[in-house]
């Protein structure tokens, strides 16, 4: 059931963007460099959509979210869009849990990014909804709800 929760969350987020134009141009694409370093976190199951990838690799990473061992995935400097990976197409958004309660917060670890100045206010509610939902959708999967709750804590610390 995970891969297609993960694929209906995926789905939630293809269209839609944290503004109305192409977020990218305010800072260089930051979140796209390719440097073969730097990368978004995989969920579970989302590996298998990257096999035979020809626009960037997965690097395994030397720590676990929840029962999950983090992966990363590394674009080459462009994607297709419709092929991003889930937290590409979430970003600057992370899942926090105040009082075990799951809110959409902007991410501080997204210090590349403009949009943080404004806060949530500043993005298109449409995205934010979108965001929302997709989170919703995960944590009604168990594998999905522990590796939010593991990246959560991991990011807490």
């Amino acid at each position: 059931m995970s891969i297609h929760v993960l694929n209906h969350a995926r789905d939630l987020l293809l269209d839609e963007t944290p503004l109305a134009r192409n977020c990218g141009t305010l800072c260089g694409a930051a979140c796209c460099q390719g440097d073969q370093e730097t990368g978004m976190i995989l969920f579970p199951d989302e590996e298998k959509l990257y096999e035979g990838c020809t626009f960037g690799h997965i690097l395994p990473a030397n720590y676990r979210i929840g029962q999950h061992r983090a992966q990363i995935f590394v674009c080459n400097g462009s994607c297709p869009r419709e092929m991003r990976p889930l937290a590409c197409r979430l970003f600057p958004l992370f899942l926090r849990f105040e009082n075990g309660s799951p809110r959409v917060r902007l991410d501080p670890r997204a210090d590349m990014c403009p949009l943080l100045d404004f806060g949530l206010n500043g993005l298109r509610k449409s995205f934010v909804s979108a965001a929302e939902t997709a989170y919703n959708c995960l944590l009604a999967d168990p594998v999905q709800a522990d590796f939010l709750h593991g990246l959560d804590d991991a990011f807490s610390l």
